[in-house]
């Protein structure tokens, strides 16, 4: 009896797993090729109940394909937020390494999530830092890395990413803070706004503290270290 139990149990822990296994690969398959209504993130926005699946009124979101925005953003995010992009697999192991490390010394330490798991973690999860939240968060990645490829990932994380209370995506951002299509960023306006990921809500373009012009200047010189040709073949052509 005990056998069958251990059986039976086990089958249906493979059949759950697989199951969840084939509703990741067809949604984001589909999401691949269809523009997502909304994000779990913007439905969790200033910790209030669900909205529904097509989002509250006062979000303000422009959805724009990649080859519309000004590659200044491209490299501005990616100095920001993941300078590895085009190298690793979702996982950032350096700079999880390095995480690490600083941890077991007792330094504070800054993320290690990837532009793929910011994306993961906007889109399908939930803010609070846990870690079965981290945990599903890389497994999302990895299938987004395999079915996606990082020209729909950063797309897609551009278009969600928050820049400001209800402000979501570069092409609502661009056009609130700088009156302009998102086409026609700076590099000066793109790195602003890449500045304020981390926060977008304390961080302020409009009324810069000296941490976020420190930090502006900080992504200034890390894009200067970026092959910007490769990024641009690889991203746009």
């Amino acid at each position: 009896m005990f056998k069958k139990v251990i059986k039976y149990s086990i089958r249906f822990i493979l059949l759950f797993i697989l199951a969840i296994n084939i509703y990741l690969l067809i949604t984001i398959g589909l999401l691949k090729f269809i523009n997502p209504p909304t994000t779990a993130f913007i439905q969790q926005s200033e910790n209030e109940i669900f909205l529904g699946i097509f989002g509250s009124k006062n979000v303000s979101q422009n959805w724009v394909p990649l080859k519309s925005m000004s590659n200044n953003i491209i490299f501005a995010v990616i100095a920001s937020e993941d300078q590895r992009f085009l190298d690793h697999f979702g996982i950032d192991f350096t700079e999880f390494e390095k995480v690490i490390e600083k941890t077991v010394d007792g330094k504070k330490s800054r993320g290690a999530s990837t532009i793929t798991q910011q994306t993961a973690k906007n889109l399908f999860l939930f803010p609070q830092k846990t870690f079965v939240r981290k945990g599903i968060e890389i497994y999302y990645s990895f299938f987004m890395e395999l079915i996606w490829g990082k020209k729909r990932i950063m797309e897609c994380y551009l278009n969600i990413a928050q820049f400001g209370k209800n402000i979501y995506g570069v092409e609502a951002a661009s056009q609130y803070y700088f009156n302009k299509s998102s086409q026609f960023l700076s590099s000066n306006e793109a790195v602003q706004l890449a500045a304020i990921l981390p926060n977008p809500i304390r961080l302020k373009i409009k009324n810069k503290s000296r941490y976020l012009i420190n930090r502006i200047a900080r992504i200034e010189n890390q894009i200067d270290n970026l092959d910007r040709t490769l990024i641009i073949e690889e991203l746009k052509n």
